[in-house]
């Protein structure tokens, strides 16, 4: 049997994920990026698709081509029917075309082992071209609202400063976030949370200027100098 001190870690670990998710989450609502294109109308087809766009490339950028896009293919469907070169040709000045190449190779997966459908699973998803393990993390918990970790750029630089550790090496520092945005992930609310923690990194608790300072019961001292977030408890 666990002891009285264990039992009481356990406890104290609970309530510190759930303070920090909670947190995550109550501030994407009053503060997210709502009116993000791919944030309306959510389907897993057009988070996939965003995704992809996402990866190495800022939102302010994504925003035209992914309109763009999802104009000239609205749904998986027609997407299906397009050639390679018509989907270059539609990420033409986005950059990084190998993501496009993808896409298309993704297709072909989808439509001789998938019955032309976008897996639901994650582990189906992974196996598609072009999805690792945070793309597939962020499409089942955005578009199925299903608790899976993820660890892009921003998910990095917010869960490095929230525990205040160092690294030695860069496989140690990947091996090791890893772990801690499993432990913080939710099970519950996993939508609100994927996007506010992604919302998060990016708008305030940034590379260069960072805000963080919803990360910590007071302000750290790195933070004090720095502009408060708003509240949102």
């Amino acid at each position: 049997m666990l002891s009285m001190k264990m039992v009481q870690l356990n406890q104290k670990k609970i309530s510190s994920m759930n303070s920090f998710s909670n947190r995550i989450v109550n501030w994407y609502k009053k503060n997210g990026r709502h009116d993000l294109p791919w944030r309306k109308n959510i389907s897993p087809y057009s988070i996939w698709i965003s995704e992809i766009m996402l990866q190495q490339t800022q939102v302010k950028t994504v925003i035209p081509y992914f309109n763009k896009f999802i104009e000239k293919y609205p749904n998986l469907e027609a997407l299906l029917q397009a050639s390679e070169d018509e989907i270059l040709a539609q990420w033409s000045g986005l950059g990084f075309y190998r993501r496009a190449k993808n896409i298309y190779k993704a297709c072909r997966v989808i439509s001789e082992n998938f019955n032309s459908k976008l897996p639901t699973n994650i582990n189906d998803l992974e196996s598609l071209p072009g999805i690792g393990r945070s793309t597939a993390g962020a499409i089942m918990s955005i578009a199925f609202n299903e608790g899976h970790p993820i660890l892009d750029a921003n998910v990095k630089r917010v869960l490095g400063r929230y525990k205040k550790i160092s690294f030695k090496t860069e496989n140690e520092k990947q091996k090791k976030l890893w772990l801690i945005s499993e432990e913080l992930t939710p099970n519950k609310e996993s939508f609100e949370y994927t996007q506010g923690i992604m919302d998060l990194g990016a708008t305030h608790c940034s590379k260069s200027r960072p805000s963080c300072c919803l990360l910590y019961t007071s302000p750290s001292p790195r933070d004090r100098t720095r502009s408060r977030m708003p509240s949102s408890a």
